[in-house]
């Protein structure tokens, strides 16, 4: 049985891919920020689907969050063998000349820093020569990584390039360490975040226009995530994988 944490785990692919674990028999640490109701159905679904699972909140952008989430997952379940970094935020659409700071800010102290900070600390508790006993982590980057996200999140696109090189680079720290580290950069896909950014049916309108002629489902991201967390995948480390229909 393998011990997950799953940051951002309350909705969307978080959700799907923490239910896919239990699936597995898996146990899953089931971080969230705000929304403890949302996280504690997920976690009642993770146990229903054969897994065990906890609620742990925490805000991924403040480092003694981190470390206490981690501490906690630990506790509960035992050394950690995979780390899903999922959590992230957008906003709504504009051109970069009309975002303010206080927006870069927020999205680059959630997404990129966020992200740094959970990898980070997976490096310290993971890696065989600090003790640990090795494991995957896999970061959920986005294709507007490569596709810039024109006049709508320039800023949401950036910082998940910057996951894109975090991916590259610590796969080649970790890699002697029995740390695998992969991305999956999933393109439209039907999730509550297009609503926070102030566009529900984004999805479903730009996904008619994807080679596959449709937005994709939360659980076909879950499904990659979940095989690379496998020993199936004991080969693949520093791999982005697109799942995004074409796109």
């Amino acid at each position: 049985m393998k011990s997950i944490l799953i940051t951002g785990a309350s909705r969307g692919i978080g959700r799907a891919t923490a239910i896919l674990c239990g699936a597995k028999g898996w146990s899953v640490g089931v971080n969230y920020v705000r929304d403890a109701r949302a996280a504690e159905e997920t976690a009642r679904a993770v146990q229903a689907a054969g897994g065990r699972a906890a609620p742990l909140e925490g805000d991924v952008s403040v480092e003694a969050d981190v470390v206490a989430m981690f501490d906690e997952a630990q506790s509960r379940f035992g050394p950690l063998d995979g780390v899903v970094i999922n959590a992230g935020i957008i906003a709504p659409p504009l051109p970069l000349a009309d975002i303010g700071l206080d927006r870069l800010k927020r999205i680059f102290d959630v997404n990129i820093l966020g992200a740094y900070l959970c990898a980070r600390e997976s490096a310290r508790r993971m890696a065989r020569d600090r003790g640990g006993q090795g494991g995957s982590v896999v970061i959920v980057s986005s294709a507007a990584a490569r596709l810039g996200s024109p006049s709508e999140f320039v800023d949401y696109a950036g910082s998940k390039a910057a996951l894109d090189t975090l991916t590259i680079g610590l796969s080649k720290e970790l890699g002697h360490s029995g740390v695998r580290v992969n991305a999956v950069r999933p393109g439209l896909i039907e999730t509550e975040i297009h609503a926070s950014g102030g566009e529900p049916n984004r999805a479903q309108r730009l996904g008619a226009a994807t080679p596959i002629g449709r937005a994709g489902r939360v659980e076909e991201i879950a499904e990659p995530i979940v095989w690379l967390l496998t020993d199936a995948a004991s080969y693949v480390t520093g791999a982005i994988l697109d799942v995004a229909g074409g796109r």
